[in-house]
C-alpha cells in the first residue's frame, strides 16, 4: 500500500513555528481532510507532504514508488499549448516509460538468449508495460475529455490556447492535469476555489470514486462533508487527528475550543490576581519572599495562548431604509452579447425582504442578470423598476479591479463608514480576514482576494435595503462565511445573490431562480422555485428520476410563457408566477404546520424541564438536605441529569426553529 508518513517533524520560519514535531499518515484510501485557522500552516505543511519544501527536524517517509502529485492554491499559469496538450502533459511520467521501454527493447534485440542480463532486462521491460497499462494512457483522450468536460470545459475549448484562460480557468486547467496523473496520494489545496457548483459536483463524485489517498484544503463545509472521513487540524504548530466527517469535527472541536477559552480565562483571572499582588507588596520587605515566589510561578506558567481566529466577532451593519412592500420588478428583460442571445423575456416580482439565489450552470446568464438588476449594464430589452425607496448596492467579482490608491486599509474603511460604526471598524476587518498589522497595508499592495474582500465589506457599511451580490464568499475561510451568514440571515433588506458554495445557498435564500439554456445558442429559460435551494435540489431530483412537476409541484410555481417572450422570435423564457398567486401552495402550509406542532411540543418540554430544574434547585437549597450527604447527593444527580436534558432539548428547539424559519416566507 502506497503511503507517506511523518515523524515528529518541525519547521519554523524566524521565530515562529509553523510545525512542531507533528505526526500523519496518509496511505491509499485516506480520506482526510485539512482544518486549521487562516494562516495556521495549512498550504505550507501541504508543502512538506509533498517534497517541495524541507522540514527543519524530524522523519519524512514515502514508500518506494509512491506518486504524490501536489495541487498549490494559485498562481500557475500555462502558455504555448493548446488546453488539449496541457492536459497531455500529465502522462509525462508515462512518455519517459515509453521511452525506457524502447532503449530496453533495443537491448533485448542485440542481447544473446542465454546472457544473464536478458532475464533482468525481460523484467523490467514487463514491469514498465503493466505501469503503462495501469496508468489509463492508451485511452487518455476519453479520460482528458471526461475530466475537462466534468471541469466546465467545452469540447470547442480543446484546441483553444492555454494562454486564453483566464486565472480561474488556469487553475482548472492545473486541477484537471493532477487529477489526470492519477496518483498514489493526491494533496488539494483549496480545490474548489475557482469552481462553479456543477463542478463542484463532479469533484465530489470523482474523489469518490479514486483509489488513491488525499488530504483536502477547502472552505467549502458541504464540500468537505460528502468527501472526507477523517479531519487533522493545524492548530497553533500542533496538528490533531479527528475521525468522521468536517461536521462531526466541528461538534467535537467546539467542545474542545469552549473548555480552551474557560482554561484561558480562568488562567487571565489568575494571572490578573498575581500581578496585581506583586504590585502592592513589591517594595514591602516583609513580603519580598513571597513577592518572588508568586515572579517565578508566574515565569513558570505555560500560557495560554488564544488565536486570533478564536477570537468571538459579531458584527452588524446599518439597518436597511424603509421601503414599498415591492422590491423589484422585471419587464420582459432580454440580453444579447452580439449575435448569440442570454436572456429573453424574462419577468420577475420580488417583495422586500426575499433572499433570491440565481443558479444555472456557467454561461447560463447569472453574471449578466445581476449586472442588469445593479444598473451595471444597460445595454437589454425590457425594464428592470425598484420599488418604492429602495437603495441597492452591488458587490461583483471584478469589484477588486476598481480599489487603488496608497491609502492603508484601516483609513480607508473608516472614511467610508458611517460615524457610529466607525469604532468597531477593526472588529469587522478581523471578520473579514483583516487582522493585526494587515489593516496597515496600502490598498496598492493588497492581493485581489483582500481587495475583494475589502470592495464587500465597504459595501456593506453604506445602509442600503438591496443587496445584489456575485459570489461575496468566494475569498472568504469558514469562520469569515459563518459571520457573513449570520449577518446576511439576520439582515432585513432585500438579497439577490449568485453563490458556488451549497452550505451558504441552503441557509440564505428563501427563493431559487433558476437560469437554463435548453441548448448552446439559445437564451436561458427561468423558473422560479418557492423554497430555498435545498427545495429547488430536491424538486430537480425529483423531476429528473421522471417524477412530473404537476404532481410534486407548489401549486404557486406554474410555469408559464411570459408576454414579451411571445412576441419575440427568440425561444420562449418560461417564468413560474410571482406576482399572480400570493398563497403558499398547501403542501407547504401542511409542513409549516407540522414543524411549528412540534416547536410547541418542543418549547412546552422546555417548559416543564426548566419548572422542575427550579424545584430541584429549591430543594437543594433547604438546611434537612444540603446537611444529608446521601439525599444532597441524589437531588444533584437528578439535577445534572435535568440540566443535561435540557441542553438536549435547547439544541433541539435551535434546530427546529431554524427549519421553522427557512420554510416561512417571513417570521
Amino acid at each position: 500500500m502506497a503511503f507517506v508518513q511523518f515523524t515528529r517533524v518541525s519547521l519554523a520560519f524566524a521565530d515562529r513555528d509553523i510545525l512542531k514535531e507533528v505526526g500523519l499518515n496518509l496511505a491509499s484510501g485516506s480520506r482526510a481532510g485539512l482544518a486549521g485557522a487562516n494562516g495556521s500552516g495549512k498550504s505550507t505543511l501541504m508543502k512538506v507532504i509533498a517534497g517541495k519544501l524541507a522540514p527543519d527536524s524530524g522523519e519524512r517517509a514515502v514508500q518506494k514508488g509512491c506518486r504524490i502529485s501536489y495541487l498549490p492554491q494559485s498562481g500557475i499559469v500555462h502558455r504555448g499549448r493548446t488546453l488539449r496538450e496541457e492536459a497531455e502533459t500529465a502522462y509525462a511520467e508515462i512518455t519517459v516509460m515509453l521511452g525506457e521501454m524502447e532503449t530496453i527493447g533495443k537491448t533485448l534485440e542485440d542481447a544473446k538468449a542465454d546472457d544473464s542480463r536478458t532475464a533482468a532486462l525481460l523484467a523490467e521491460y514487463h514491469r514498465r508495460e503493466e505501469a503503462v497499462e495501469l496508468s489509463g494512457y492508451y485511452n487518455r483522450d476519453q479520460s482528458i475529455a471526461v475530466v475537462l468536460t466534468g471541469l466546465g470545459f467545452s469540447t470547442g475549448d480543446l484546441d483553444r490556447g492555454a494562454e486564453e484562460f483566464s486565472g480561474g480557468w488556469q487553475m482548472r486547467i492545473a486541477l484537471a492535469k493532477v487529477l489526470l496523473e492519477a496518483p498514489d496520494i493526491l494533496l488539494l489545496d483549496e480545490p474548489t476555489n475557482y469552481l462553479d457548483i456543477e463542478a463542484r459536483s463532479w469533484l465530489e463524485q470523482w474523489l469518490r470514486s479514486f483509489t488513491g489517498g488525499y488530504l483536502l484544503v477547502s472552505h467549502d463545509r458541504y464540500f468537505l462533508d460528502v468527501t472526507v472521513n477523517e479531519v487533522y487540524e493545524l492548530f497553533q504548530g500542533q496538528l490533531k487527528r479527528y475521525a468522521g466527517n468536517y461536521t462531526a469535527y466541528e461538534q467535537v472541536r467546539q467542545t474542545e475550543l469552549d473548555s480552551l477559552l474557560k482554561r484561558y480565562a480562568a488562567q487571565q483571572e489568575e494571572i490578573a490576581k498575581a500581578e496585581d499582588l506583586i504590585r502592592r507588596f513589591r517594595y514591602k520587605a516583609t513580603k519580598a519572599a513571597m513577592v518572588q515566589e508568586r515572579i517565578k510561578k508566574l515565569e513558570k506558567m505555560e500560557r495560554i495562548e488564544i488565536p486570533e481566529s478564536l477570537k468571538r466577532i459579531n458584527i452588524t451593519f446599518p439597518k436597511p431604509p424603509h421601503s414599498g412592500r415591492i422590491a423589484l420588478t422585471l419587464g420582459g428583460v432580454g440580453k444579447r452579447y452580439g449575435s448569440l442571445p442570454i436572456l429573453s423575456g424574462l419577468d420577475l416580482t420580488l417583495e422586500a425582504g426575499e433572499k433570491l439565489v440565481v443558479v444555472g450552470r456557467n454561461g447560463a446568464g447569472k453574471t449578466t442578470l445581476l449586472r442588469i438588476i445593479a444598473g451595471a449594464d444597460r445595454d437589454f430589452t425590457g425594464t428592470v423598476t425598484y420599488g418604492t425607496g429602495i437603495q441597492p448596492g452591488y458587490f461583483s467579482q471584478d469589484a477588486a479591479e476598481t480599489m487603488t490608491g496608497s491609502r492603508q486599509v484601516l483609513e480607508y474603511l473608516e472614511a467610508e463608514a458611517p460615524t457610529e460604526l466607525i469604532p468597531r471598524v477593526r472588529d469587522m476587518l478581523g471578520a473579514f480576514l483583516f487582522r493585526g498589522d494587515d489593516v496597515y497595508k496600502p490598498i496598492s499592495v493588497l492581493s485581489g482576494g483582500e481587495k475583494s474582500r475589502l470592495a464587500l465589506l465597504r459595501m456593506l457599511l453604506k445602509p442600503m435595503n438591496l443587496l445584489i451580490l456575485d459570489e461575496p464568499t468566494n475569498h472568504l475561510d469558514l469562520q469569515s462565511k459563518d459571520i457573513l451568514l449570520s449577518t446576511l440571515t439576520q439582515y432585513t433588506g432585500t438579497i439577490i445573490f449568485v453563490s458556488h458554495d451549497r452550505a451558504f445557498m441552503e441557509a440564505l435564500s428563501t427563493k431559487t431562480l433558476e437560469l437554463a439554456a435548453r441548448e448552446p445558442g439559445t437564451p436561458a429559460t427561468a423558473r422560479l422555485f418557492y423554497g430555498d435551494y435545498g427545495y429547488y435540489l430536491d424538486r430537480a431530483e425529483r423531476e429528473a428520476t421522471g417524477e412530473t412537476a404537476v404532481s410534486n409541484s407548489n401549486p404557486t410555481e406554474e410555469a408559464v410563457e411570459t408576454s414579451a417572450a411571445a412576441r419575440s422570435s427568440l425561444p420562449k423564457t418560461i417564468l413560474i408566477k410571482a406576482s399572480e398567486q400570493r398563497e403558499m401552495s398547501k403542501q407547504r402550509q401542511t409542513l409549516i404546520r407540522r414543524l411549528e406542532r412540534e416547536e410547541g411540543d418542543i418549547l412546552a418540554a422546555l417548559e416543564a424541564l426548566e419548572a422542575e430544574k427550579a424545584a430541584l434547585e429549591t430543594e437543594l437549597a433547604r438546611p434537612d438536605v444540603y446537611s444529608n450527604g446521601e439525599k444532597a447527593k441524589a437531588v444533584k444527580a437528578r439535577l445534572d441529569g435535568i440540566t443535561a436534558e435540557l441542553e438536549g432539548k435547547s439544541r433541539e428547539w435551535e434546530t427546529k426553529a431554524a427549519e421553522l424559519e427557512r420554510v416561512l416566507p417571513e417570521r
